[in-house]
């Protein structure tokens, strides 16, 4: 984990752009630092350091979004990776493939359904409930609700079961009304 050389640096700054390409398109600043920190690929300061050498570098950008931290790889830092690939060694490209490969599926799925709420004011919260697939948002749903505990309910319920919900409320709004039915 620790980095000793210029060479070490070099590798370790290319092996963590070539984890932001793999995670294909945006990745959030905390779901990087979870994969980077759990499989102690880096330790906390030098993969700090190498976030802002890569963005001023402009290798990657940095996008607010939804008041998430977001990086996408420019076709500079895909250039930059595409010329210098051969210089991570092949055993930590293996490590890393394997582990997205376990993780890849966990971390898309968070990214793609959120739920939070917010208090407006006392007995007020607004729920907002959110699907997204790439950059397309496929539903956003905003609720008030009277408890904090109804909000809680509301983004657990979503979270748990949001495809039978979205399914319920597509089949819903495109059935036709019984009475056009009985015409």
């Amino acid at each position: 984990m620790f980095v000793n050389s210029s060479q070490q640096l070099a590798e370790k700054k290319l092996l963590l752009l070539y984890i932001f390409k793999q995670f294909d398109g945006t990745v959030s600043h905390s779901q990087v630092t979870d994969f980077v920190l759990e499989n102690d690929l880096l330790n906390y300061f030098i993969f700090q350091q190498f976030i802002g050498e890569l963005k001023d570098s402009k290798f990657i950008v940095e996008e607010i979004k939804d008041q998430k931290q977001l990086f996408t790889v420019t076709d500079k830092g895909k250039d930059t990776l595409r010329y210098f690939i051969n210089r991570i060694p092949q055993r930590q490209l293996d490590r890393v493939n394997e582990l997205l490969k376990e993780k890849k599926h966990e971390i898309v799925k968070k990214s793609q359904v959120t739920a939070d709420y917010v208090k407006v004011k006392e007995g007020e919260y607004l729920v907002n409930l959110k699907v997204v697939e790439g950059d397309v948002t496929i539903i956003s749903i905003s609720l008030n609700v009277a408890s904090n505990k109804h909000a809680k309910q509301v983004c657990e319920n979503w979270q748990g079961n949001v495809q039978d919900i979205y399914g319920t409320l597509i089949n819903q709004l495109i059935e036709t009304p019984k009475e056009e039915n009985q015409k």
